[in-house]
C-alpha cells in the first residue's frame, strides 16, 4: 500500500468499527471497486489495535467498573447490577465467538463480494429503520436479563456476513426488544470490546506463525489513524444519536446498496 491507501483504510476502519454502516463492507469494497490490493495481515491487527484502544479508552470508567464488579462476583460472590451486565456482556460474546470459529472459512471464501455486500446492506439498513421506527426507546441498560443478552448476541453473530455491521445489528436487536438509542448504542460498544480483543488476538497469532514483510512505518500510522478516528466517532455518535436518531445512517446505507447495485450492473 501506498501512505494514501494506509490512511484511507484506516480511517475506514475508524470511523465505520463503531457506526451501523458495516466496516467489514467498507475495507472490502477498495478492492473490490478500485482494485487495490489486500491490506495484509499485520495492517488488518494495527487497525483492530486501534479501534480496540479506542473504545477501551472512551469507557475506561466503565470497563473498569464492569472489571472489578466480574472479579467481585467470581472471588467474593459479591453481586451487583454491574457484575451482571459483566456477565451477560460475556454471555452476548459467546454466539458470535462460536459462529466466527465454525464459519469464518466459509464467509471468507464465498461471501466477501460486492454482491452480497450490496444486499446485505440495504436489507439490514430497513431492518434498522424499522426498529428504530417501531421499538418503545424506553428501556435503560439496568434493565438488561440474559433472554436479551442472548437475543442481541445471536444478532451479533449475524454480523460475520458482509455490510451487516456488528454495531448495526446489535442496535438493531436491542432497539426491537425496546432498548432505548442511547442504551442501544452503549451496550453494543461494550459488547465490541470482547470481539474485537479476540478478533485482534487471533490474528496476531497468525501473524507471528506466518511472519510478514510489512513496512511497520505505514503499520504504525494506520494504528493511530483508526484509534483517533474511532475515539471521536464514538464521541461524536453517542452525542447526537438522541437527536438524529438512525435515518442518516439507513439513507447511507440504501444510497450505498443503490450505488453498488448499479456497478455491478455496469
Amino acid at each position: 500500500m501506498d501512505w494514501f491507501q494506509t490512511l484511507a483504510l484506516a480511517l475506514i476502519q475508524g470511523l465505520t468499527e463503531f457506526l451501523p454502516v458495516s466496516s467489514s463492507a467498507h475495507l472490502i469494497l477498495p478492492s473490490q471497486v478500485l482494485g487495490w490490493a489486500d491490506q495484509g495481515l499485520a495492517f488488518d491487527v494495527a487497525v483492530h489495535v486501534g479501534t480496540l484502544l479506542a473504545v477501551v479508552l472512551y469507557f475506561r470508567r466503565d470497563v473498569i467498573s464492569l472489571t472489578q464488579s466480574w472479579l467481585g462476583s467470581v472471588v467474593k460472590r459479591q453481586h451487583s447490577d454491574e457484575s451482571r451486565l459483566a456477565w451477560l456482556i460475556i454471555l452476548a460474546t459467546i454466539p458470535a465467538g462460536v459462529a466466527g470459529l465454525l464459519l469464518d472459512d466459509f464467509i471468507e471464501a464465498n461471501l466477501r463480494s460486492a454482491a452480497v455486500i450490496a444486499t446485505t446492506t440495504v436489507l439490514f439498513g430497513l431492518v434498522l429503520w424499522w426498529s428504530d421506527f417501531k421499538g418503545s426507546r424506553s428501556r435503560a441498560l439496568t434493565t438488561i436479563n440474559w433472554k436479551d443478552a442472548l437475543v442481541i448476541g445471536f444478532s451479533q453473530a449475524l454480523a460475520l456476513i458482509p455490510g451487516t455491521s456488528r454495531s448495526g445489528i446489535t442496535m438493531t436487536a436491542a432497539l426491537l426488544i425496546g432498548f432505548s438509542r442511547d442504551a442501544a448504542a452503549r451496550y453494543s460498544f461494550l459488547l465490541s470490546i470482547p470481539l474485537i480483543a479476540a478478533a485482534g488476538l487471533l490474528k496476531g497469532l497468525e501473524l507471528a506463525e506466518t511472519g510478514t514483510d510489512a513496512q511497520w512505518t505505514m503499520v504504525g500510522v494506520g494504528t493511530v489513524a483508526a484509534f483517533l478516528s474511532a475515539y471521536a466517532c464514538i464521541h461524536l455518535f453517542l452525542s447526537f444519536l438522541e437527536r438524529i436518531g438512525f435515518t442518516p445512517f439507513v439513507i447511507y446505507r440504501l444510497l450505498l446498496g443503490a450505488v453498488l447495485g448499479l456497478y455491478l450492473l455496469m
